[in-house]
């Protein structure tokens, strides 16, 4: 199981000029495996920077972040102590974020002009799996979310709860251990909101590790959160399991 363990993370932007500023400030925090997180708080309260190097997306500017309960391609067997993955060259973080990691954003991010299986399909082609494979593996999570008869539209025919479903079928594609989701509720009204809970609920008993940044409460109230990690000006200021 996917344990995330984040200490003394900082992330500064334009250091050494006069518009330098830090979006994470000395974060430590471990991500239980197998729970539903919720990085709570305000836009500009870096929990969004937060998410974006916890996947991989981004570098710390100083801190480290280990991932344990992973083999990567790379790897010939799981390291018991974790793998630290700030130190790790791009090339290797490359393989632990299409292989550990599915993202689902909040603008969702689909391409328009193709449709939606190519665009649930896209983060496989990387990996190397053959086409014919992960094609079914699209086919079947568009079964699962109830959008099986868009496969072959483009995408921009569709609705918004249809283009959230999309967003989370293509962030499983490749089979990850951990769902990052930011503000996913964001453009959705409360029936859709309630809906993409209820799929995160679905997530979460397959035993997936789920991190959702969300300033939203219909996301941080919910019963399937586990813990509700408030931040603001890029600290936390309460890290307490949900009561």
């Amino acid at each position: 199981m996917n344990m995330i363990s984040l200490t003394n993370i900082t992330k500064s932007f334009h250091v050494g000029k006069a518009s330098h500023f830090v979006a994470v400030n000395d974060v430590s925090l471990d991500i239980a495996p197998a729970k539903v997180t919720i990085l709570k708080g305000p836009s500009g309260s870096g929990k969004t920077t937060l998410m974006t190097l916890i996947g991989c997306m981004a570098r710390p500017t100083s801190g480290r972040i280990v991932l344990s309960g992973m083999r990567a391609a790379w790897m010939t067997s799981e390291d018991p102590s974790g793998v630290e993955i700030t130190s790790l060259p791009e090339r290797f973080l490359n393989d632990i974020r299409r292989r550990t990691f599915g993202f689902v954003f909040q603008q969702f991010n689909l391409l328009k002009g193709i449709s939606v299986l190519e665009n649930v399909m896209l983060p496989a082609y990387p990996t190397g799996e053959d086409h014919h494979v992960f094609a079914a593996r699209a086919g079947e999570l568009l079964e699962q979310f109830s959008i099986a008869r868009h496969a072959k539209s483009p995408v921009e025919w569709l609705s918004g709860g249809e283009l959230q479903r999309v967003a989370i079928a293509r962030a499983l594609i490749n089979d990850p251990a951990v769902i990052i989701a930011d503000e996913p509720t964001a453009h959705l009204d409360t029936a859709l909101s309630r809906e993409f809970m209820t799929i995160v609920g679905t997530l979460k008993q397959a035993g997936r590790t789920i991190l959702i940044a969300s300033h939203d409460p219909i996301v941080y109230d919910s019963p399937l959160a586990d813990r509700v990690v408030e931040m603001r000006d890029g600290v936390i200021t309460s890290s307490g399991p949900k009561l």
